[in-house]
């Protein structure tokens, strides 16, 4: 399970880099919610029942949460390390991406 956080992590580490670099416009955007896909599916819906669907939720619900695990108030061993690593700015951007996801 270690192994799998960490390639997870590193993936997401690589990822948000590559968009710190660019313009911010939808294709950035992906590029930094490519590491959400991972567990929550491409468009947001995930397959697996232990982690909820991004897509079609509230936008300042998904940012209170995403930032809620980026500070330590909401506690989970996967994600708190993968907020951890997302600036603050980029908080919106993905909340808003899911959000307009249906």
């Amino acid at each position: 399970m270690k192994s799998n956080k960490l390639i997870v992590i590193l993936f997401f580490l690589s990822t948000h880099v590559a968009f710190a670099q660019s313009s911010i416009n939808m294709e950035a955007v992906k590029n930094l919610v490519v590491t959400c896909t991972g567990c929550h599916g491409a468009e947001g819906v995930s397959n697996n029942p232990l982690w909820p669907n991004l897509a079609g939720q509230k936008k300042d619900y998904l940012a209170k949460q995403l930032l809620a695990f980026k500070n330590q108030e909401r506690k989970d061993p996967l994600m708190n390390p993968i907020a951890d690593t997302i600036a603050e700015k980029d908080i919106d951007l993905i909340a808003e991406y899911f959000s307009s996801k249906n």
